[in-house]
Order: C-alpha cells, then sequence, then structure tokens
C-alpha cells in the first residue's frame, strides 16, 4: 500500500514537473524565417516557419518577430501577444477560403498585430476576425482582397471589445473595410487614425454599442456607403469623424442611421452619390467641413450645425 502511495506521488511530481518545464520552455520572444522549421524553438538562430508554430512556443504577453521577407500563414491568437512583421520586407498571410488571423483571447488580453500584409486571393473569408478578447491594435499593415471584411470586430460575451487602427490600408474587400458590430451584451470602442480604405464595399461600419472615433482617413471608391452608423437593435451607434476626404463613393459620404449619432469636422465630402445623410439617425456638423460636388449634397442632415456649414 505504502508502495503504491508513493508510486503515485512519485508520478504526480513527474507530471508537475514535466508541465513546469513546458510551461518554462515558452519564450516571451520567437522568430519566423521564410526559411525557418516549425519543429525548431523559434529562437533568432533557428526560427520557425509560420505564425502558428511560433505562437504555441511563445509565452503569453510575448512577441513574434519576422526575420525576413514570408508567407507565414493563417494563426488563431488567444493570449496577449504581439507579432511584427517589420524585420522582413514583406510579412505576409496569404489565405484562400478562410481568414486570416483569428482572434479569440481573454477580456483582459491585448493582441497587436503590426506591419503585416494580409492578402485573402480573392477567396479568403475576413483578414482579420476578432471574436473575443480585450484590445486590437492593428498598426503599418496593409489587408485586401477578402470576400467578407478586411477588420471584422465583433467581441462577443466576456470580451471589453477596444479596436484601434492606426497608419494601415483596407483595399478590396468585398464586405467592406471595417466592421464593428459587438454582442448584444458588449459595449465596444473604435479609433482609427490614417486609415486608407479604397475599393471595398463600406468603409467603416458600426452597430449599436459602439462608440468609434476617427482622425484624419480616407474613405473612396466604395461600392456602397463611406462611413455607416446604424443600430441593429435599440443601442446607440456613435461615430465622430474628424479631418479626412471622403470620395468617389457610390452611395453616401457619411449616413448616419437609425439610433446613431455621427459628428464632423474639418471633413472634405466630394464626388460621392450622396455627401451627407441622415436617415433614422442624427448627424451634427462642426460648420467647418467642404460637402459639395456629390449627386446630392445633403439629406436629412445636418440635424443640428454648431456655427455654419
Amino acid at each position: 500500500m505504502n508502495i503504491r502511495y508513493l508510486f503515485h506521488k512519485l508520478s504526480l511530481f513527474v507530471f508537475c514537473l514535466f508541465a513546469a518545464t513546458q510551461v518554462n520552455a515558452q519564450a516571451t520572444r520567437t522568430w519566423v524565417s521564410g526559411v525557418g522549421d516549425d519543429v525548431n524553438p523559434c529562437s533568432r538562430t533557428a526560427p520557425c516557419k509560420t505564425f502558428a508554430g511560433a505562437i504555441s512556443k511563445t509565452a503569453p504577453s510575448g512577441e513574434i518577430n519576422v526575420l525576413d521577407p514570408g508567407g507565414f500563414g493563417a494563426v488563431t491568437i488567444t493570449k496577449s501577444i504581439t507579432i511584427d512583421g517589420s524585420g522582413g520586407s514583406i510579412a505576409g498571410v496569404l489565405v484562400s477560403g478562410t481568414n486570416g488571423i483569428v482572434v479569440n483571447a481573454g477580456a483582459s488580453d491585448v493582441v497587436t498585430l503590426r506591419n503585416l500584409d494580409i492578402n485573402g486571393l480573392g477567396t479568403g473569408l475576413n483578414g482579420i476576425t476578432h471574436i473575443g478578447g480585450g484590445t486590437l491594435h492593428v498598426e503599418n499593415s496593409k489587408i485586401y482582397g477578402f470576400t467578407q471584411q478586411g477588420i471584422n470586430f465583433a467581441p462577443g460575451t466576456g470580451s471589453t471589445g477596444a479596436l484601434y487602427v492606426n497608419n494601415t490600408k483596407l483595399l478590396s474587400n468585398a464586405g467592406g473595410a471595417i466592421y464593428v458590430a459587438p454582442g448584444s451584451s458588449v459595449a465596444a470602442t473604435a479609433t482609427l487614425s490614417d486609415v486608407l480604405m479604397q475599393g471595398n464595399l463600406r468603409g467603416l461600419r458600426i452597430t449599436g454599442g459602439v462608440n468609434a472615433s476617427v482622425l484624419n482617413c480616407v474613405v473612396t471608391g466604395s461600392g456602397g456607403n463611406g462611413f455607416n452608423a446604424g443600430s441593429l437593435d435599440a443601442r446607440l451607434a456613435k461615430l465622430s469623424i474628424d479631418g479626412g476626404t471622403v470620395a468617389s463613393n457610390a452611395n453616401w459620404g457619411v449616413y448616419s442611421g437609425t439610433s446613431a449619432t455621427v459628428y464632423i469636422s474639418n471633413m472634405q465630402i466630394t464626388g460621392n452619390g450622396g455627401g451627407i445623410a441622415a436617415v433614422g439617425g442624427s448627424l451634427i456638423s462642426f460648420g467647418n467641413n467642404h460637402i459639395a460636388g456629390n449627386v446630392t449634397d445633403t439629406s436629412g442632415a445636418p440635424t443640428q450645425t454648431i456655427g455654419s456649414l
């Protein structure tokens, strides 16, 4: 009986020691290379081949770095992590018929995606889809060729939902550039600065429960509206746009729909199917916008002007 007891204790000790060794084996910084191999430890001198291969060897809140140009494949992220492609002239994620990067992390997790080239090849679903987690940063990246959204930010229950997009290009995404649509029990914020949204179905679309701020962005060549705010439920959709250009979009440059409040300041809105519209929502101008040269410049908007239009 004592021998069995001791054997059980010894087995438990060995298991715990093995588990601890596995955890300790995760590095705070790992590396990928176009000529790497996922059997490697993902060190700088023995890099991995893919982001998916590196992420399991990277500790929470750690960083995956790119050594040289390559295509590093789709990846699902379930913890705080930074993926930085600045070491290669092209840090590519090429996918066909699926999502490029899926974020399904914890409510306090922070995910940063930086210097990436995410290509859907005309058949991929979403470039980045965020279905769970805390904060998502997308910086200095290019996302294009997807059948749904360039960035689909849809945090569900258990998420806090903060999106930051900076100095990024979203091109030719058939469903839209950026869609922010949190679950019914989740409030989300979105902040965009110096973002180019070109040739997508829409530029930025937000739904109820979202508070979005946009600074110095360009939306052009959309098949629908440039900016679109409107609630799918009773929650407020709030959008503030300061600076930038909305031009040559097939429908409205800025559209405020059901239960939406939109503020516009220092904007150039020209050459669109329509300039600004408020249909079920409010659109408030700070009186310093250039709205001209659209097929129809205004429809029901602005609902309020601070200063003169």
